[in-house]
């Protein structure tokens, strides 16, 4: 049925026509940060949330220099951006705290340097080693850099300012980033 309306419309007004009823705002704004709403690591949604990491050549969360690309390739650590031990203590089950909304790739280091924190300490530390210079969660010590980073790993900017969400908050809004970043992702190619 495709290749017979491709036929009678042309290549380029089929898929112009395909885009636009398939791609529209709902399908960003609503569909696709559902689809982020999986413990399931291997969801094609969360590849291609990595592969748009890897072709805008974003950090890892917290690296200052080391790619998500990089990464994917050398299999950096999966940090749980509230960390599992942390969200297991407050009552949450697999299912919530293994959502791949709360997964962000990370240097060894630095996931076994967070390990269980709680998100208040550990980000107040991440933001207090841009006033001193002295990085204890990888390398970043300036706002601007930490700012690009959170950028990068869809984390919302209210954490820039020291303001830690509720884990439920937290997860949706970022959903919400991810599936922008792939939009943006998309229109790029």
């Amino acid at each position: 049925f495709d290749i017979k309306r491709i036929k009678e419309q042309g290549f380029v007004d089929f898929f112009d026509n395909l885009e636009s009823s398939t791609l529209g705002d709902t399908f960003w704004n609503v569909a696709l940060p559902q689809k982020f709403n999986t413990p399931v690591s291997s969801s094609p949604f969360y590849r291609l949330y990595l592969a748009a990491q890897c072709s805008l050549k974003d950090n890892g969360f917290l690296s200052k220099a080391i790619g998500v690309q990089d990464m994917v390739i050398h299999r950096g650590d999966v940090h749980h951006i509230y960390p599992r031990n942390y969200l297991k203590s407050m009552g949450y089950k697999q299912s919530k705290y293994n959502q791949i909304a709360n997964y962000a790739l990370t240097q060894q280091e630095i996931n076994i340097k967070i390990s269980d924190t709680p998100p208040e300490e550990y980000f107040a530390s991440v933001i207090e080693q841009c006033n001193t210079k002295s990085p204890v969660f990888g390398g970043i010590d300036n706002h601007d850099e930490l700012k690009e980073n959170f950028r990068m790993n869809c984390i919302p900017e209210c954490f820039v300012n020291g303001e830690i969400p509720s884990y439920e908050d937290f997860i949706e809004e970022r959903r919400k980033l991810m599936a922008d970043k792939i939009r943006k992702y998309y229109e790029a190619i």
